[in-house]
């Protein structure tokens, strides 16, 4: 709808006619692989810069008197798919950031160690539990803060590669965006397929069963090839099998969401189970939690200091004035990618009124879409594509389905076999391109652990330009669309199935 509603408002011209209007995009994406592959600079806040100068160098070449162009902007920061990922990342991020200061971390490296689930291995451990999360929730970014928060500094310290950790944690929340009956994307591609959540995610089942094993053999193996350093001095990180006691924080998110209930709500109870156990169990004070650091010279601070919540430092105080805590922490790391999320929209929906999508559009169905075969493999690639343009994979995958349901009737392709292709392309290109959301989200919940951790150093951080190669589900998914296209496999026609079947919601 929000495509369609894009379409028929007043279309921006460009001088240079409708591709120009894929500029802001494609400055963004030779920013970000100028800053990230070229310099090794993962900083968000950079990437916010490069989409600003992006947006005001495509405004450079908006005919007339640049309004439309600006009202645009607006108009995209706007969108209610822009705020769905925001409010994913701020709920999981209070609850990984309470869970961690809850001795969550120390209770996976005792377990670690008490099952032996050594450094070779917890890659591959932590795909599967990642993966199940994130089938669980629905959400792939939810679990990418989460595990990245969570289970990467345990790995880290138990000497397993920080890469591969990180590869992964976004496997896991791709295999759960593509499959999750309660992900978003899974949502979006049946109903603009015109087909029924359940037989999407029945039909698409045995591809994603198939990625996941050959990813999982990927994981075992490159583990064993690939370790990295145990933390040693003197066990600076203490199994702790206290902590484990939040594997109930997380199976109430999971049991509560797919009971039907919203993210929002799930992830709600078992941040207010988490931070109740943490104060029970000593695991983690009030202050902890949240705290108010007031200037002594504020108005009531000194009669206000008996709070649990505030604590008076002197006016000169480097925190002086500020607010800290698991809430405050879990959240704040997002807000730069929060602001480059809302102007990646923008630029998206730039290129929709200035024609760019309806320009590849014609491109695709006129020149490269010329047999069935041909029409679903430009089906997985056209999909890979403006994901590479549109970072947050749910805004791409909107964008892209008008397009992609063209195709597929004009060939006869069924409505579950065009949803596939739309979200498991989707789903895995979202978590693979260095600039990527999902990658991104997951960066931010990383640099966190620098200040979290006395042992976590610079130096364990994994740059968004290394992590592409070892998001193994998201390539063998993409890989076993891709064949199948090509040879067939799999392709099911409009008469394969009952009309009613294909348009049931």
């Amino acid at each position: 709808m929000q495509a369609e509603q894009a379409r028929s408002e007043p279309q921006i011209q460009f001088y240079g006619g409708k591709w120009m209007s894929t500029l802001p995009i494609g400055l963004f994406i030779v920013w970000a692989i100028f800053q990230s592959g070229f310099l090794g600079v993962g900083d968000t806040t950079g990437l916010v810069i490069g989409m600003l100068v992006s947006l005001i160098v495509g405004m450079l070449f908006a005919k007339g008197d640049w309004k439309t162009y600006a009202n645009t902007i607006f108009e995209g920061m706007t969108q209610r798919v822009a705020a769905t990922a925001i409010v994913a990342w701020l709920w999981a991020g209070m609850f990984a950031q309470v869970l961690q200061d809850g001795g969550f971390v120390q209770g996976l490296v005792w377990a670690a160690e008490a099952l032996s689930v050594g450094a070779a291995l917890f890659p591959a451990a932590t795909f599967i539990l990642a993966a199940l999360l994130a089938t669980g929730i629905g959400t792939g970014y939810g679990t990418t803060i989460a595990f990245t928060g969570l289970f990467f500094p345990a790995g880290v310290a138990i000497g397993a590669s920080p890469v591969l950790m990180f590869g992964a944690i976004l496997s896991g929340a791709v295999f759960g965006d593509n499959l999750a009956p309660v992900s978003d994307t899974t949502i979006v591609s049946a109903v603009t397929q015109n087909s029924d959540i359940g037989g999407v995610v029945a039909s698409r089942f045995k591809y994603a069963i198939f990625a996941a094993i050959l990813a999982l053999v990927g994981y075992v193996v490159a583990g064993s090839m690939m370790q990295g350093t145990p933390v040693s001095a003197e066990g600076v990180l203490q199994g702790n099998p206290v902590g484990l006691v939040h594997l109930l924080s997380m199976l109430i998110v999971i049991v509560t969401a797919i009971a039907g209930r919203h993210i929002v709500e799930a992830i709600s109870w078992g941040l207010i189970f988490a931070v109740i156990v943490n104060v029970a169990l000593g695991l983690a004070s009030i202050g902890k939690l949240l705290i108010f650091y007031a200037p002594r010279n504020g108005p009531f601070a000194q009669q206000l200091e008996f709070l649990p919540i505030v604590q008076v430092v002197a006016p000169d105080a480097e925190n002086a004035g500020t607010v800290g805590g698991s809430l405050y922490a879990g959240a704040e790391g997002f807000f730069a990618l929060i602001v480059l999320t809302l102007l990646i929209v923008a630029g998206a929906q730039i290129m929709i009124r200035g024609g760019g999508f309806a320009a590849l559009q014609d491109w695709l169905l006129n020149s490269v879409a010329t047999s069935v075969r041909r029409a679903e493999t430009t089906m997985v690639l056209g999909t890979a594509m403006v994901n590479a343009m549109i970072t947050i994979n749910t805004a791409a995958e909107i964008a892209i389905a008008p397009y992609i349901a063209r195709i597929g009737q004009r060939f006869n392709v069924n409505g579950y076999r065009r949803a596939n292709i739309l979200d498991a392309n989707t789903s895995a290109m979202g978590y693979i391109f260095p600039w990527g959301g999902g990658v991104l989200v997951g960066y931010a919940t990383m640099i966190g652990l620098v200040e979290r951790f006395d042992w976590f150093t610079q130096s364990m951080l994994v740059n968004p330009a290394q992590v592409w190669p070892f998001v193994f589900h998201g390539w063998f998914l993409f890989g076993v669309f891709l064949l199948s296209a090509l040879t067939g496999f799999g392709l099911e026609y409009v008469s394969d199935r009952r009309a009613e079947e294909v348009a049931r919601v």
